[in-house]
């Protein structure tokens, strides 16, 4: 049975469900993570919020690889943002954005997800750990939702080129 969540743990996971939430909300309402948008806003909040409350959090007793894909994620978050500015990437940006913001959500979930399966229910756990087969499955599933979803905003903004393109 896994041990049982502290404080700050049960701080660390209310404050994740603002990201995921958020982030969900994006996607669906405006085809992914638009900054410039409060939902936008508040999942970038959320997605800092749930990166600096996981450093007091770990099983091993110090920096882990969840700590390494919260880096990570706040990393190329700003990268996404920021590489607007850079024109000589021209119509490219628009595909760098979607894609380095989708991907932190996608990193977002890959500690959640193992988290969850090896703690719920909380009697007989799904998973045991990052090495069990029902979480390298479940990983993988999101791994595969995650290419395909990218591959549908690639597509969704390529059209919206062709479309303003045909306009003119």
């Amino acid at each position: 049975m896994p041990a049982p969540l502290s404080l700050l743990g049960e701080l660390h996971t209310a404050i994740s469900f603002v990201p995921i939430v958020a982030g969900l909300y994006s996607f669906a309402r405006h085809g992914g993570i638009q900054p410039e948008r409060r939902s936008g806003k508040i999942y970038l909040g959320g997605l800092a919020l749930s990166v600096v409350t996981s450093f007091g959090l770990s099983s091993t007793g110090g920096f882990n690889p969840g700590h390494a894909l919260g880096i990570m994620a706040l990393l190329v978050a700003a990268a996404a943002i920021l590489q607007e500015r850079l024109s000589f990437l021209g119509r490219l940006r628009a595909y760098l954005k979607a894609f380095g913001l989708s991907f932190t959500y996608f990193l977002l979930w890959v500690p959640g997800i193992n988290e969850t399966l090896s703690r719920l229910p909380p009697s007989h756990p799904i998973g045991n750990g990052p090495d069990s087969p029902p979480v390298q499955m479940a990983l993988l599933s999101w791994l595969i939702l995650f290419a395909a979803g990218s591959l549908l905003q690639a597509w969704t903004i390529h059209r919206g080129h062709a479309l303003s393109k045909a306009r003119v």
